[in-house]
């Protein structure tokens, strides 16, 4: 298989299961792969490296959560690469964890066990077509809409407080 130039950190804390991930990811063409076992390790590869996807675990050892990191990486000011994909991985499936994943500012979510097609498949979604960025008081990330806007649709807003959707652009602010 071609090797692509894709370099990405997994946030994994079981060795396993990022060993796991490496290797399918080989497997995709991609070798420039890096682990982090807990979000500050995490935050230290992105202040000294830069990444083009982020594989994170929702779920960490000690109640910490990946989604700190994905907050972090949103974000701070610090980070290198706040408009950069990232892939929540988890072991459950609930909608209230999907809806707080989505509300971190992921973009995708994968659901272990984990399936080499599945993770294929969740990587060209981020890399072929990503969603506009929304700029809010306590949120940046993809804009969570995933619905096009309804053909009978006849007003110039979906709600009362968006903005009109510029095409052009990958990022818009909403007050």
């Amino acid at each position: 298989m071609k090797s692509l130039d894709i370099s990405v950190l997994i946030l994994e804390d079981n060795h396993q299961m990022r060993m796991l991930m490496t290797t399918i990811l080989n497997g995709l063409g991609i070798r420039q792969v890096s682990g982090a076992e807990c979000v500050d390790e995490a935050i230290d590869r992105c202040l000294h490296n830069q990444y083009d996807i982020f594989l994170v675990d929702q779920l960490l050892r000690g109640r910490d959560s990946g989604l700190r990191f994905v907050k972090w990486l949103r974000m701070s000011g610090e980070s290198r690469a706040p408009m950069a994909p990232v892939i929540t991985i988890s072991s459950f499936s609930e909608r209230s964890r999907i809806i707080e994943a989505i509300n971190a500012g992921v973009d995708e979510f994968l659901v272990k066990p984990l399936r080499p097609v599945d993770m294929a498949r969740r990587i060209q979604a981020v890399g072929m077509k990503r969603r506009k960025f929304v700029r809010t008081g306590d949120y940046f990330g993809p804009c969570r809409r995933r619905l096009p806007v309804p053909a009978n649709f006849t007003g110039p807003y979906r709600r009362a407080d968006d903005m009109v959707d510029q095409d052009d652009d990958l990022m818009f602010e909403l007050d």
